[in-house]
C-alpha cells in the first residue's frame, strides 16, 4: 500500500479531532496545545478511547480534550520521577559493579574476556564500550588519553562510569557467575544474579524511554521477574503477599 497521507494544520488537526467526537472545550487552549506537543505523540494518548478497528478512529466515549491533556500531564510527571529514581539504581549499581571486580581483578579486569561467558558478545560490546568513551566529555577521560599511553583504554572506573545503562546491563549479563557476581546480587538483597539481570535490563528499556520523553503510561515494557527468595525483608514481604494474595 502506497502511503498517501498529507500534513495538515494545526487547525485542521483540532477539527479533525473533534469530527471524530474528542470534545474540546477550550480551542484557543488546544491550538496552543498541539502547537508544542505534536499531534501524533498526543495521539498515542487519545488511542485508548478510539475505535481504532475503523478508518475514522471515532471516539468511544465522551470524553474531553482537556482530560486526555490532563493524563498526558500525568504521564510526564510519573516519567519524571521514574528518572530520578533510576537514576539512582543506575549509580549504585554502577558503583557495585566496578567496585567489587576492581578490588578483585585489578583496573582494567573488563577488558579480560575469561570473564565473559560468550566471546562474540564480550568482543561487541568491547567496541560499543570504547565508541562511548571515546564519546566522552568528561574531563577524566580526556585527562587519562594525555596522561597514559598504555593500556590505551582508561580503567574500569572511568570507562564503566560513561557507559550507557543498556550496555552495563549486556556487560553484567554475560559476566560467568563468580562471588563478585554473587556479592553484587547480595548487596541488591537478591540470590539469583539472573534475576537482577532481569531487573537491569528491565530498568535499561525503562530509562531510556524516560531520557527520550517516551511515554510511560499504557505501555508494554518487558516483564520484570519477581524472586522467590531474597535477603532483604521487605522484598520477603511482597513476595508474601504475592504469593498469599495474587497467588503469583
Amino acid at each position: 500500500m502506497h502511503f498517501n497521507k498529507q500534513p495538515i494544520s494545526v487547525i485542521e488537526q483540532i477539527e479533525l479531532l473533534q469530527n471524530r467526537g474528542l470534545i474540546i472545550i477550550d480551542k484557543s487552549n488546544a491550538f496552543s496545545f498541539l502547537s508544542n506537543v505534536s499531534y501524533y505523540r498526543f495521539r498515542a494518548y487519545t488511542f485508548p478511547f478510539q475505535n481504532n478497528s475503523l478508518p475514522n478512529h471515532n471516539f468511544l466515549n465522551n470524553i474531553t480534550f482537556e482530560e486526555i491533556v490532563d493524563l498526558y500531564i500525568f504521564d510526564s510527571r510519573l516519567r519524571s520521577l521514574l528518572f530520578e529514581a533510576i537514576e539512582k539504581i543506575e549509580i549504585a549499581l554502577r558503583t557495585q559493579l566496578i567496585y567489587n571486580y576492581a578490588i578483585k581483578y585489578g583496573s582494567h579486569w573488563h577488558l579480560e574476556p575469561n570473564f565473559f561467558n560468550n566471546l562474540d558478545y564480550y568482543k561487541e560490546h568491547i567496541i560499543t564500550l570504547n565508541k562511548e568513551v571515546q564519546r566522552s566529555n568528561e574531563i577524566f577521560i580526556k585527562h587519562y588519553s594525555k596522561k597514559y599511553t598504555t593500556p590505551i583504554e582508561p580503567p574500569c572506573w572511568m570507562s564503566l562510569e560513561v557507559s550507557s545503562l543498556g550496555l552495563l546491563s549486556k556487560i553484567f549479563a554475560n559476566l560467568k557467575k563468580d562471588n563478585c557476581k554473587k556479592d553484587i546480587t547480595n548487596y541488591f538483597g537478591l540470590i539469583d544474579a539472573d534475576i537482577l539481570k532481569n531487573w537491569i535490563f528491565c530498568f535499561s528499556i525503562l530509562r531510556n524511554t524516560c531520557a527520550h520523553h517516551g511515554r510511560v503510561w499504557n505501555r508494554r515494557f518487558p516483564e520484570i521477574i519477581l524472586p522467590r527468595k531474597t535477603k532483604n525483608t521487605f522484598f520477603k514481604i511482597i513476595i508474601y503477599i504475592q504469593i498469599k494474595f495474587f497467588h503469583i
